[in-house]
């Protein structure tokens, strides 16, 4: 662990193992003296502890970890899974949300089209990118390219990384609701396979508005719900000093969107997350979409459409208060 790198407060054990490990190394070096035993078992519990910190997440550890500032974006994915992307902009109706981007590229040489929330690295690109928060205009281009796809017969892929639709006046003016309401009735019924990939943040009808799919895939550290754990304390408990228990009570990584039938697949990512290592965490989204898609495209347009509405129509647990 560099000692520059950014740390999240239950990584700190791993950074004071760390830099116990540079400070003995470069003793060593200076005063020409054998420490590779001492080095050895420092090594050994930094192992120890990655895994058991890793594989031990709470809840609220993991929305931590689906936030961090070095984790891969959805334009880091596009560049090293698919070739030859091309973006397309705009809604035709008001502008380009460069916060919801989407276009045409090649998957194992075939052509698909990509739908895609993506943030910014600094304050000059996260401003440009609306902090990954898409405005109306988003949801309307990605319908737009998903009605193209249909034309030509392109599977669409969705890469789902927000914290939540951006909420401003302007965006409420310009009938945000509508848009993602209209994003998810357009969706359901959409003739072509559609994927969906939650890489980060899913939150709320932000995610939802571009998740009505076929197949959604979680990576392990990423999270779905219906609100932010910090928007859910503030309603409940008046106080975002709650969004740990929030989070806790939400249901929102990845093992339980398994067990409640939301999520399809996990995706499993390097140990620490997919920013110790991107190729690897691509090469991972590779293999289950190339595995999914193979299955969607086998199936007729009939029972890819009845496939579709029954994922949804069964979601849920319902009860009948006359029973």
């Amino acid at each position: 662990m560099d000692k520059a790198e950014f740390t999240l407060e239950f990584e700190k054990p791993l950074r004071d193992l760390q830099l116990r490990l540079e400070e003995l190394l470069a003793a060593s070096k200076e005063q020409n003296f054998d420490v590779s035993t001492e080095a050895e078992a420092i090594r050994t519990r930094l192992e120890e502890t990655k895994r058991d910190i890793y594989t031990h997440l709470t809840p609220w550890q993991r929305v931590q970890l689906a936030r961090h500032p070095k984790r891969p974006y959805s334009l880091d994915y596009i560049g090293r899974i698919f070739t030859g992307f091309q973006e397309l902009h705009g809604d035709r109706n008001y502008g380009d949300d460069q916060a919801l981007i989407g276009g045409t590229a090649f998957f194992n040489g075939k052509p698909v089209m990509i739908i895609a929330q993506q943030k910014g690295r600094d304050v000059k690109e996260n401003l440009r990118r609306n902090f990954g928060m898409p405005h109306p205009e988003g949801y309307r281009k990605a319908l737009r390219l998903m009605q193209l796809a249909e034309s030509f017969k392109m599977p669409v892929i969705t890469f789902i990384d927000t914290k939540a639709a951006y909420a401003g006046v302007g965006s409420e003016e310009r009938h945000v609701s509508e848009a993602i309401a209209r994003n998810l009735r357009e969706m359901s019924v959409l003739k072509v396979p559609v994927i969906g990939i939650i890489i980060g943040e899913g939150g709320s009808g932000g995610a939802l508005g571009i998740a009505v799919v076929d197949k959604l895939l979680v990576q392990q550290h990423a999270y779905y719900s219906v609100i932010p754990p910090e928007g859910c304390a503030a309603i409940l408990w008046r106080d975002r000093k709650f969004s740990e228990t929030a989070a806790n009570a939400l249901k929102l990584g990845a093992k339980e969107l398994m067990e409640q039938g939301i999520a399809d697949e996990v995706i499993e990512e390097p140990l620490g997350g997919a920013h110790r290592d991107p190729d690897v965490a691509s090469d991972a989204i590779r293999e289950a979409l190339e595995r999914n898609l193979k299955e969607l495209e086998k199936l007729s347009l009939t029972k890819l459409l009845e496939a579709r509405y029954q994922k949804y129509r069964n979601m849920g647990d319902f009860i009948d208060p006359q029973a």
